[in-house]
């Protein structure tokens, strides 16, 4: 089989596991949304949300990017995969170990009996989570992606199951939500932990074997060394992603950061696909990267996921409040005026993740994290310098504005690696439609008595967008479904 055919191969079988994954857990864990949104309050939600994305800074930056290493090096070093997993769960266990500490000494210092008792919860939530994503990770990086899909899977089934029990029948509250979360991260970890004793036995042991030896120390500061510089990269990237709600939370609020927190949700449905397309890429880029062929196959690769989340983008614009309206309950409604941006970001989240799979791919964890961390700063001045007078769209115009100099940055860091054979102006104009479609919808309700001159405009920018990309879109879903009909390389 040649390169070009086998690269497409392989990402199409990864790329169908992973949609089976996350649209089962992501849609489920979606339709949920008017559930919690009745059942909880504004304050709740922006306490539980403040704590998950906690999580999101401390789990990479504490494990010093272990599961990162793991997915990486378990692709092309399938030799050490044992020395991976014994050294992930190692500093699994130095992260959970610290933040329990820091959670006890902060608990001795606060008199307020319910910040107490969320720092007790904390400790077990980052432990639960820390092991999962670890353990997710690692199997991906083991080739094992019918694990990864059955532990998500199961997990999402434990969170929906618990939180029924939890939150409307015991009526626990925050307290039922975060007590879900646990549970699921523990189950779906033991699970994931038994297939992979049956499937990887001589990856997934502590123990060493009867002639083997302990971990190779070199081998672990490899590791180390490919993680740390990550810490800039996913610090940056935490900061672009949550940075705003803190902010929010301070200077208006935790309720109104509920609202604002809530309106992530519908972006979410976009990064469904995200994570899809991100997870099956970076597996097929670190195998591609160097052959003669990966030129092209990043290309194509590249032009179809920007295809595809532009034309998503500007759906979601266009249908934003429908959507709302059967999501957010109550007080949340007014959170549809913040998806639009958000939407826009997720869009350049989206490429600068792939420009850094790219960069990953040939070990260079230290190109992204310039471009995100520049990117970090310019979203936290721009949130102090926005938040105060326009409040939360502050905070998600912020969001969109560092997330494309994120974008911008990682192109041109990639370009020392791969040409891509892209038309950077089409792309451009494209991104330019996007931002008019959003500035519409969400202005033209002050602006017109009727929603219908909102929704024509809107409506021809979808047009002219689904024009721009869709020969580019089913051309590459073409080699996608079929990879043999692709010619010879």
């Amino acid at each position: 089989m040649s390169g070009t055919k086998s690269n497409y191969k392989y990402f199409a079988g990864n790329l169908a596991l992973f949609t089976v994954s996350n649209f089962v857990s992501k849609i489920l864990v979606f339709l949920l949304v008017p559930f919690y949104t009745n059942v909880l309050t504004t304050a709740d939600y922006g306490i539980a949300d403040v704590m998950q994305t906690t999580l999101l800074l401390l789990v990479p930056a504490l494990t010093l990017n272990m599961g990162e290493a793991a997915l990486r090096y378990g692709i092309d070093r399938s030799d050490k995969r044992r020395d991976i997993f014994v050294t992930g769960l190692k500093f699994v266990a130095i992260a959970s170990a610290a933040v329990a500490l820091a959670c006890m000494a902060g608990s001795a210092f606060i008199q307020k009996e319910p910040v107490r008792w969320y720092l007790f919860l904390f400790i077990f939530l980052f432990l639960s989570n820390c092991t999962y994503e670890f353990l997710i990770l690692f199997f991906q990086g083991c080739e094992q992606v019918k694990i990864v899909v059955c532990g998500s899977v199961f997990s999402t089934v434990i969170l929906i199951g618990s939180n029924i029990v939890c939150l409307l029948f015991l009526r626990l509250g925050l307290n039922g939500y975060l007590l879900s979360q646990m549970l699921a991260y523990i189950l779906a970890s033991a699970l994931m932990l038994l297939l992979g004793r049956r499937t990887v036995p001589d990856a997934v042991r502590l123990r060493r074997s009867e002639e083997g030896t302990g971990v190779d120390k070199e081998f672990e500061r490899e590791l180390v060394a490919y993680g740390v510089p990550m810490i800039a990269y996913s610090t940056g990237s935490w900061i672009n992603n949550a940075a705003d709600r803190y902010l929010v939370s301070l200077i208006k609020g935790v309720a109104v950061n509920g609202v604002y927190s809530v309106a992530y949700k519908i972006p979410a449905i976009l990064t469904v696909f995200q994570r899809i397309f991100a997870q099956s890429f970076q597996m097929s880029a670190a195998k591609s990267y160097g052959e003669d062929n990966s030129r092209e196959f990043f290309t194509e690769m590249y032009k179809g996921y920007n295809s595809f989340m532009v034309i998503g983008c500007s759906f979601l614009i266009l249908v934003v409040k429908p959507v709302a309206a059967f999501m957010f309950k109550k007080d949340f409604y007014s959170a549809w005026q913040y998806v639009p941006p958000l939407l826009i970001s997720v869009v350049f989240g989206a490429l600068t993740g792939f420009l850094g799979s790219i960069c990953l791919a040939y070990k260079d964890s230290r190109a992204m994290g310039w471009a995100t961390g520049i990117g970090a700063g310019i979203n936290i001045a721009l949130n102090i310098l926005l938040i105060p007078p326009f409040g939360a769209m502050g905070a998600a115009a912020a969001t969109a504005v560092s997330y494309f100099t994120m974008y911008f940055m990682a192109y041109r860091k990639v370009a020392g690696y791969v040409k891509l054979d892209v038309k950077l102006a089409v792309d451009h104009a494209a991104y330019l439609l996007l931002v008019a479609e959003a500035v519409i919808m969400i202005a033209g309700e002050g602006f017109f008595s009727s929603q219908m001159p909102v929704y024509i405009a809107c409506g021809i920018i979808f047009a002219v967008i689904v024009v721009i990309y869709f020969r580019m879109f089913i051309s590459i879903l073409g080699k996608l479904i079929k990879p043999s009909s692709l010619g010879e390389a």
